[in-house]
């Protein structure tokens, strides 16, 4: 099992408080990572894999957004990278 899973976010979800509330369900559901903006318009969340994991309560969130955002689509991959993660999820910049 990988560490992490990577989910890059297509759609309207920059710019309209996407990352904000994607962390505070992220939070809520005690899930661990981070949310960042890519360059290309995209948005990035990377998740501590770890046993209890419920994907579907990610992508579940992930669509759901903010009340401005539109996502067109989620792709999920597993990450190739070792991250050091804090123990909660977060914004970063």
């Amino acid at each position: 099992m990988n560490s992490c899973l990577k989910f890059i976010v297509k759609g309207n979800v920059q710019g309209v408080f996407y990352r904000k509330y994607v962390s505070k369900a992220m939070n809520s559901k005690k899930i661990i990572g981070y949310i960042r903006n890519l360059e290309n318009g995209d948005v990035e969340v990377l998740v501590k894999n770890r046993d209890g994991l419920n994907i579907k309560d990610i992508f579940d969130i992930l669509y759901e957004g903010s009340p401005k955002s539109e996502v067109k689509a989620v792709e999920m991959v597993e990450c190739k990278e070792d991250i050091l993660f804090k123990s909660t999820f977060e914004v970063r910049y």
